[in-house]
Formats: C-alpha cells, sequence, structure tokens
C-alpha cells in the first residue's frame, strides 16, 4: 500500500508543482507516447539483452515485493522458532525418529503444523539439510556453519538480482533519455525554416526526452531497485534464523538457549517478545505430553 502512496505522492507533487507554476501539460502529452516509445523500449530491449529468461521473471516476480513488502512476517519467525524447537527436542530425544520429518518434509506432522514454512523450498532444505550434518557427528560444528555461510551467500546473490537488474536499467535511463532528446534536435533542424512558436513546441517535444529519461531512472526505477533490495535483505534474517539456531543446536546447546539465540538475532521489527514465544512453546509441550 505504501508504494502505490508513494508513486501518487510523486506524480502529483511533480506534475502538480509543473502545472502550479503556469507550465502547460499540451506539449508533454503529445510528444510522451513517442518518447516513452524510444526510451521504454530501449530500456526493455537493453534489459532482455543483458539477462537470461530465468533472469527475467525472477525480476518481474520480484517486482511485486515493491508493494507486498517482505514475505516473513512478525508470526512467522515465531513458528519458525516453534517449528525449529519441536525439531530439535524430537532429535535429541531420539535421533531416529526425527528422520521421519527430515526426509520427508511434506509428509511430516510437524512441518505440517506450519503450511507457509513448509510451502518455501529453501526454507525446508536447509532445514533438513542441516539437520542431516547434525546427525552425521561432524567433528568440528564450524565445518557445517561454514557450509552453511556459504549456501546463504550463494543464495542471497541470487536474490539480490533483480535489484541489481532494475538499478542498471535505472541507471541507463538517463542516457536513453538523451538519446531520444537528439532525435526530436535532429527532427527539429530539418524544421529550422519554420517561425519560432514552431520551433518552440519542437524543441520543448525534445526536452520531453531528457525530462522522461531522468524522471523514470530517479522517481520509479531507481526506488523500485533499491525497496526490492531492502526487502529480499529483510526476507534473508529468516534463512539467518536457520543458521543460528541450527549452530547454536550443533554446539550442543540446550534446547531453550538454541531458541533463544535464535530469538535474539531476530531483527527488532519481526522479533516475538520473550513471553509471546514462551506461551507458544508451553502450547507444544502440553500437546507433546
Amino acid at each position: 500500500m505504501i508504494g502505490i502512496v508513494g508513486i501518487v505522492v510523486i506524480f502529483v507533487m511533480v506534475f502538480g508543482g509543473y502545472l502550479a507554476a503556469g507550465g502547460k501539460m499540451g506539449i508533454i502529452m503529445k510528444s510522451l507516447p513517442f518518447e516513452i516509445t524510444m526510451i521504454g523500449g530501449a530500456a526493455v530491449g537493453a534489459f532482455l539483452i543483458s539477462n537470461d529468461f530465468a533472469a527475467v521473471k525472477h525480476t518481474v516476480k520480484d517486482i511485486g515485493k515493491v508493494f507486498k513488502g517482505p514475505k516473513w512476517k512478525p508470526e512467522d519467525y515465531r513458528d519458525l522458532l516453534c517449528l525449529l524447537f519441536e525439531l530439535i527436542r524430537i532429535a535429541r530425544q531420539n535421533p531416529v525418529a526425527v528422520e521421519e520429518h527430515v526426509e520427508n518434509p511434506s509428509e511430516s506432522s510437524v512441518f505440517g503444523k506450519y503450511p507457509k514454512i513448509q510451502a518455501d523450498k529453501e526454507a525446508v532444505e536447509l532445514i533438513c539439510d542441516t539437520m542431516r550434518s547434525a546427525s552425521m557427528n561432524y567433528d568440528d560444528p564450524h565445518q557445517v556453519e561454514e557450509v552453511l555461510e556459504k549456501r546463504m551467500e550463494t543464495n542471497m546473490h541470487h536474490a539480490m538480482h533483480s535489484s541489481h537488474a532494475l538499478q542498471t536499467v535505472a541507471d541507463g535511463l538517463p542516457a536513453l533519455g538523451i538519446v531520444a532528446a537528439v532525435l526530436g534536435v535532429i527532427k527539429t533542424m530539418a524544421s529550422i525554416d519554420q517561425p519560432p512558436e514552431i520551433l518552440g513546441k519542437l524543441i520543448g517535444g525534445a526536452l520531453v526526452g531528457t525530462f522522461l529519461g531522468v524522471f523514470l531512472a530517479y522517481g520509479l526505477v531507481g526506488p523500485f531497485a533499491a525497496k526490492v533490495k531492502t526487502v529480499t535483505e529483510e526476507d534473508g534474517h529468516f534463512y539467518q534464523l536457520i543458521r543460528e539456531v541450527l549452530v547454536a543446536n550443533l554446539h550442543n546447546h540446550a534446547t531453550n538457549i538454541c531458541i533463544e539465540v535464535g530469538r535474539q538475532n531476530t531483527p527488532a521489527q519481526f522479533r516475538p517478545s520473550f513471553t509471546e514465544l514462551e506461551e507458544a512453546l508451553k502450547g507444544l509441550k502440553q500437546d507433546a505430553a
């Protein structure tokens, strides 16, 4: 919602200020279809050249993050801590019993309590792969920690591609605006014998290209890229929490301590309170009794 509000504010302030200063929309509206075709078309073409089909799909999908915000909400972080608590407790009590949950999470009664997490392939694989590693009795838990860190760096690098692709388009739009403006000037020079009022409109139309390139770059596409980056980084904290809890488990800390490590490492805006989490875990303990 706030993304839509931001777009409305941009258009109202820019064009409202222009009209309030006595500007005329006629010349802009007349030139806009041609300028947007040249600038927008060239930007889309350059985007397609510099990305493969998978990256294009990924970027188009990620644009929705500007309006939807982070995928993971505060209640999802609480549910994740509860899920990890159950898995660690089962593994501590009976290492064999946890295998049915880790080997077939889609049919697991534990994962089934948290359908949103269960539906996220990366979260499930991260949990299950790390739980399997714990069963291998690594001599040094830091080995698993290093593997997890590299895996998450790779995943984050891939997830950030949409932001980088949009920022590249934003960086190129002012130059594409100049290209459109130069073409407008060329058109104007071909009509140099016309009276000043005609030349003025032609020059104004050419300058719309420069305006449009800068406006799209810094008013829309650049902020879109920044928002996608921010949301991607925020969603990355969800997977970092998995890493923190399971690494604590590899170091053989008490189950409650492992979960508290995760809670403390959750960003403040998503972090469940100690009391809230304690109540949720108490309910799990009662169900297991």
